[in-house]
Order: C-alpha cells, then sequence, then structure tokens
C-alpha cells in the first residue's frame, strides 16, 4: 500500500536583506541571490551598486527597500544589468542603469517591472523574448537604443515613460500579443512603435511623438490594435502600415506629421474604424467612469465637483458644435486635503473623463513629486521640469506634495521655486493639451498657490477632500475584506468604528492608509492564529477574519 505524502503548509516567502553596512545582511546583490532560496524577496537598502547579475531558472523578486533609493549600475559592463533564462524576475522600485548592452533581458521567463527607471547606453532599455508572461508597468525607461522590445511575448504593460530613446521607442514582433496602454513614447530617433512579424499588440490610450521617422510603422504581416492613440510631431507618417499587415486603427489622433497621417499599402488589410457610433460608446464610457467615482466611499463634494467639470465641459462642447460662443477652460486643479483621502485616485479618474470627453487625447497619468522636478543647480530645475511637463502632454500631471516646492525663508539656495516659475508659464502656453493637479494639505497649498503671482490664476478650482469618518472607514475596510476574498465577523463592527474615531484625531492620521495597515495588520493576526492549528485549515477558516483577529492587530499584532 502506498501511503499519501503530507500535504505541505503554505509557506510566507522569505525575505533577505542587502546592506552593506549592517552585520547579518548581505553585501552585495549578487551575494543575496546566491544565498537566497526559490521565491525569496531580496530587499534592497539604499545605495548604489555596481553589479550585474545572471538568474538561470530562478524565481526571485529584487526589491528597494521601503524608502530607499537603490540603483543598480551596470555601465562599465558590456553584459545585462539583470538577465534571466527561465524561472521568474520581480523587480520593484529599482533604478537600472546599463552601458554597452540591455538594463534588462528576459528569456523564456516570466517577467514583472514595477516602478522602475531604466537606461542604457547601447542597448536595449527592457528585451523581452519568449512566452512571459509579463507585466511592466509604472516604469521609465530613457537614454537607450530601444527602450522597450517585446518579441513572443504576452502580458501587460501600463502607464510605462518612454523617451530619449536613439532608435524605436517599442519594438513589438515575432508574434508578441500584449496589451500596452496609457504610454508615453517620445522622442525617439526612428519610430515610437515598431510592429512586425505577426505581431498582435492592442495599444491602446498611448501617446507618441517627436519621432525622426513614423510614429508608429507596421511591418511583415503584423496585425496591432490601435485604439485611442495621440499621435504628433513625427517626421514621417503618423501611422504606416506596411503590404499585407492588417489590425485595426480605432479613434486615433494624428496631428503634425508628414502627410499622409495614415497610410496603408495597397495589400494592407487593417480596418480605420470612423467611428459612427463612437459618440453613444462615449457616452457609455463617460458613465462607467462617472459610476466609479459615485462607488467611491464618501467624498460627496469632491464627486459633485468632479461632476459640475463635466457638465461644464460637456455644455462648451453642445455650445461649440451649436456654432455659439465659448470662454476657454482651464482643466488645472487643486486638490486640498489631508493623506489617505482619494486624492490620487480621484486624480486618474478625472484624466480618464477628461479623455473620454475628448478634451485630453492621451489621458495618461504621471504622478510625480520634489524630486522629480528639481535639480541640483542652477538652470537644471527648469529643464529637468519642463522635461516632465513634456512627457505628461496629453494626459494629467499630478504633483503631490506640492507645497514642498515653494521656497521658504531664507533658502535662497532652494531650486523649487525655479520649478513652480517654470510650471506657471508652461501651464498657460499649454493649458488646453493637459491637466495639472497639485496635491497636499488645506493649509500648506494655500501657501504654495502665493509662492507665484500668477499660480493661484492658472487652476480653474481648488476641491476640497474632507477626512473620512470612522463609519466610512469601517467601510473602506469591507471593501478590502471583500477584494481579498476574506470574509470579516460582522460584529466587528462597533470595535473598527470605536478605534478609527479614536486615531482619527490623532496627529498623523492616514485615513484610508490607516484602514490598509490595519487590513495588513489584521491579515497577518489570522495568519499567525491559523498557522498555530496544528493542521491544514479549511477554505472557511482561511477566509474568515475573527473579532480576535481584529482586536489583535488593534493591539499590535499579538494573539487576541
Amino acid at each position: 500500500m502506498t501511503e499519501a505524502a503530507p500535504a505541505r503548509e503554505p509557506t510566507t516567502p522569505r525575505t533577505v536583506l542587502v546592506d552593506p553596512g549592517r552585520h547579518g545582511a548581505y553585501p552585495t546583490v549578487g551575494a543575496a541571490v546566491l544565498g537566497a532560496p526559490d521565491g525569496a524577496c531580496v530587499s534592497i537598502s539604499a545605495g548604489t551598486y555596481a553589479e550585474t547579475l545572471e538568474l538561470l531558472d530562478r524565481s526571485i523578486t529584487l526589491r528597494a527597500a521601503e524608502g530607499a533609493e537603490v540603483v543598480l549600475d551596470g555601465g562599465g559592463a558590456d553584459v545585462p544589468v539583470l538577465r534571466a533564462c527561465g524561472g521568474a524576475l520581480a523587480v520593484r522600485g529599482l533604478t537600472v542603469r546599463a552601458g554597452a548592452a540591455a538594463a534588462v533581458q528576459v528569456e523564456n521567463a516570466e517577467l514583472t517591472l514595477d516602478g522602475c527607471t531604466v537606461s542604457a547606453e547601447q542597448g536595449p532599455g527592457v528585451a523581452v523574448r519568449g512566452p512571459g508572461p509579463l507585466s511592466i508597468t509604472g516604469v521609465t525607461i530613457t537614454g537607450a537604443e530601444h527602450g522597450l522590445v517585446l518579441e513572443g511575448a504576452s502580458g501587460v504593460v501600463e502607464n510605462v515613460t518612454i523617451s530619449d530613446i536613439a532608435a524605436d521607442g517599442v519594438i513589438v514582433g515575432l508574434g508578441a500579443d500584449p496589451v500596452i496602454r496609457s504610454c508615453t513614447v517620445g522622442g525617439c530617433g526612428q519610430r515610437g512603435f515598431y510592429i512586425y512579424q505577426h505581431a498582435r499588440p492592442v495599444v491602446e490610450n498611448c501617446r507618441v511623438f517627436r519621432t525622426g521617422q513614423a510614429a508608429i510603422a507596421v511591418a511583415h504581416r503584423g496585425e496591432p490594435v490601435l485604439r485611442r492613440l495621440s499621435v504628433s510631431d513625427a517626421l514621417g507618417v503618423g501611422i504606416d502600415v506596411g503590404p499585407q499587415c492588417g489590425g485595426t486603427i480605432e479613434g486615433c489622433d494624428v496631428t503634425g506629421t508628414a502627410e499622409p497621417a495614415i497610410r496603408l499599402a495597397g495589400s494592407a488589410t487593417a480596418r480605420i474604424v470612423a467611428g459612427p457610433g463612437a459618440a453613444a460608446n462615449r457616452s457609455v464610457a463617460l458613465d462607467g467612469l462617472l459610476a466609479d467615482l459615485d462607488g467611491m466611499v464618501g467624498l460627496p463634494g469632491v464627486k459633485a465637483e468632479v461632476r459640475a467639470l463635466v457638465d461644464e465641459i460637456q455644455v462648451n462642447a453642445w455650445r461649440s458644435r451649436a456654432g455659439l460662443a465659448t470662454g476657454a477652460l482651464s482643466h488645472h486643479l487643486v486638490f486640498a486635503g489631508a493623506p489617505g483621502t482619494g486624492k490620487t485616485t480621484v486624480a486618474r479618474t478625472y484624466g480618464r473623463l477628461l479623455r473620454e470627453l475628448g478634451v485630453l487625447p492621451a489621458g495618461q497619468f504621471r504622478e510625480v513629486s520634489r524630486r522629480d522636478l528639481v535639480g541640483q543647480y542652477i538652470g537644471h530645475t527648469a529643464e529637468k521640469t519642463a522635461g516632465v511637463f513634456e512627457e505628461a502632454l496629453g494626459g494629467v500631471l499630478f504633483i503631490d506634495e506640492a507645497y514642498t516646492l515653494a521656497r521658504q525663508p531664507a533658502s535662497g539656495g532652494d531650486f523649487g521655486q525655479e520649478a513652480i516659475d517654470t510650471l506657471v508659464k508652461l501651464m498657460e502656453d499649454h493649458r488646453e493639451q493637459i491637466a495639472v493637479i497639485v496635491a497636499g494639505y488645506t493649509a500648506e497649498m494655500r501657501q504654495f498657490l502665493a509662492a507665484n503671482p500668477g499660480l493661484a490664476s492658472r487652476f480653474a478650482k481648488t476641491v476640497e477632500f474632507e477626512d473620512y469618518t470612522p463609519d466610512q472607514l469601517v467601510g473602506i475596510i469591507g471593501r478590502m475584506v471583500t477584494a481579498g476574498d476574506y470574509e470579516l465577523d460582522p460584529r466587528s463592527g462597533p470595535a473598527l468604528a470605536a478605534y478609527f474615531g479614536r486615531i482619527s484625531a490623532e496627529p498623523g492620521f492616514g485615513n484610508a492608509r490607516d484602514a490598509r495597515r490595519l487590513f495588513e495588520a489584521i491579515r497577518k493576526v489570522q495568519s499567525g492564529r491559523l498557522s498555530r492549528l496544528g493542521r491544514i485549515p479549511d477554505a472557511a477558516e482561511l477566509r474568515g477574519l475573527t473579532v480576535g483577529d481584529v482586536l489583535g492587530a488593534m493591539e499590535g499584532g499579538q494573539p487576541y
């Protein structure tokens, strides 16, 4: 008789630390990867690490420690800084700099890139060959020969900015079929997108601009879906579809390119959808976005303000179509309120609303802070700020904690004021091409608006975000529970409301951020409780969050 092997309990991925100055931690990233088991997370302390890594059939996460600026610098090497063959590689929050080879190169492996900055002197920024899958989100790629190369790969590329590229910004080939959405590709010596050899990507809500050749070229039986793209300032044609290529071009705005804006070769089968039902589709999409806004917990005043802005834009469009005079509308806003009150989420939705209303062509969202705008010497800040602003054209530029740019008394060497002065001019020059949203505490934002005589007048209005009430925070916890496939004991409600009522009066109250922290603490307490059962929990136990779990999390994560 053969005995079945005992079932293995799920384990939490191991985390190993890289910190050259700390006893008991690994001194280099390479040493940590060699010593870590498969599935481990390598947490890297702040610093620049002159290393290149090759991973063969490994499953590893490389992550910047919380708040740390981590640079992997392979500038002196002629091999990729990060190369993975097989397995799975996840990279979160790192800056990766390469020399004469790719910054990140993946072959037949899963890839996750999140919140990274990538550059290369000669090779591609990111190169993926094989099925993947891949997930590339919130990444900036600059200064490379090619920005992003995807061959035979599937997955999602979202909110990626690619700029200052010697040749092609994005290459998709060999049957690759990724979804590429809400990306910005500009400043390319050759093409913004080159789609070839049976590739079938879906490219939507992207902005492609300032290219040395065609903005988008399709060749060798490529069949992309190009949907709601903003294409501008190309030295070649806007969209160039070669012989025997197909796909769909739908709702794309092409301006400032060579003629014709869209060129189809004689044997090309690509369809150009002029959109007779575009108005109806836009209305459905608009209603969906407004429904998402209404579905957010609380924020009645914010929702009313956003709806009023949408109504004003729609009426302005109707007046224009009727041949009546219309006033110029500014889409720049101030979001004032404490952290964790939904400012970033609402800003993203506002950008999508403006896109659906036809106000902004792409509606992409670029979130920056002081360090993304302020340089280190006179003149550097203006150049840096202008570069960020240009990349955000066609969408939303969201400046969090904008008040930190305001010049403080007796700090004449601070360059934050230079960033403000640059923004004031750019916002006026491009007021119909971008929505700038500045966010921060209410009192500090008043000081920020006083930093330049013309700054306050650039913004259409200030939208106040109130703190969540305890009951609303309980509702937010409930949504997190549902989204995580958990079930919370309803008897926990009064304890949660009392807890939020208490901490809401404390300095530094984080609203929904504190709700998120508490939810994570509840999960941690539940994990500890279940691990002590001495057996594998059933599905109901794995989902269940008890009153004791909640009280334990409130007491600092101790079992209750």
